[in-house]
């Protein structure tokens, strides 16, 4: 019998028999992971490998920002008709329903608790299952106007990269970006042409970032981005990429074009007098304020001028 480390047994919750997806499902089913709790809440993932890693670790197939669990915690992997999740041999131990597990096979509907705060649910989707439970979490993570991820999302994401860029000493970059004079671009054109400015920034942007980068509204006019193992230089390079990308792109309200520049703060860690995300925070802040004191449409870096340019407000016709 598989015992932990303190020599107690481990539960094997092994089944002698498959178990298949719900009635009525059939073959249109596919199995997923629905994080119900932690820093990934509210994202799902589609099993369509033979085994998937779980853990913190750079290499796994899912990546769980959780203190309690390790390099490569658990794995999951589908043995005939059925998915049988496993521990490999972690610190903390895999939990299923309560109970301390080696070996189980996962049934519709299990919880899986990884580390302190993790849970995760199995269950089968069909098609249409999984285009709402999709909808539900995008609902719950995104802003409504601009599907950049919301505030709330953006602060648990930027708590649990920065514990992880502190443990492991890597770097970690936080650009915020704010539009210049968007004001006066709703008092011009009107508030709908500011949604449209908004919408069509936020594509452009997404576009042009990583699959790890967090992209957030994070109030009105401004968003955040959390750039993973990006240091001062090359969250600079990412900032000014944007700043000079956004100055190029031709915005469209109806038969408006407007003009539109951005001004942009970055910090990063490691770095001296930042030990919290609350301290990132307001350093990044600090910088993009003072972008904007410099004359705008500039990016600056923990309160150091990038190379000086003219500064280009945007005409108002």
């Amino acid at each position: 019998m598989a015992r932990d480390r303190a020599g107690n047994p481990l539960e094997d919750t092994t089944r002698t028999s498959p178990v298949p997806p719900p009635e009525g499902q059939g073959d249109a089913t596919d199995a997923y992971l629905v994080v119900m709790a932690g820093s990934n809440v509210g994202e799902m993932y589609k099993l369509e490998k033979g085994r998937v890693i779980l853990g913190r670790g750079d290499k796994v197939d899912l990546r769980l920002l959780d203190d309690g669990i390790s390099r490569e915690h658990a794995s999951l992997s589908r043995d005939g008709g059925e998915f049988v999740l496993r521990d490999l041999d972690s610190t903390n131990g895999t939990y299923c329903n309560g109970q301390r597990v080696s070996r189980h096979v996962l049934a519709e509907g299990d919880k899986i608790l990884l580390g302190s705060t993790t849970i995760l649910k199995f269950s089968y989707h069909d098609r249409l299952d999984e285009a709402f439970q999709r909808q539900m979490s995008e609902s719950a993570l995104r802003d409504g106007l601009t599907r950049a991820f919301n505030k709330r999302y953006f602060g648990e994401r930027l708590d649990s990269e920065f514990q992880y860029a502190s443990r492991h000493t890597s770097p970690l970059g936080l650009v915020f970006l704010d539009i210049d004079h968007f004001k006066r671009i709703n008092d011009v054109h009107g508030h709908q042409a500011g949604d449209q400015v908004l919408v069509q920034l936020s594509a452009l942007i997404m576009s042009m970032l990583g699959e790890e980068d967090i992209f957030a509204r994070y109030g009105g006019e401004e968003f955040a981005i959390i750039a993973r193992g990006s240091d001062a230089a090359a969250a600079e390079a990412l900032a000014e990429r944007l700043r000079s990308s956004v100055e190029a792109h031709a915005f469209a309200a109806g038969a408006d074009m407007i003009p539109v520049t951005i001004s942009i703060g970055v910090a990063r860690v490691p770095a001296p007098g930042i030990s919290s995300p609350v301290e990132l925070v307001s350093r990044a802040d600090e910088a993009l304020y003072a972008a904007k004191r410099s004359g705008r449409n500039r990016v600056r870096v923990d309160g150091v001028s990038a190379p000086a340019r003219a500064p280009t407000p945007p005409p108002i016709k």
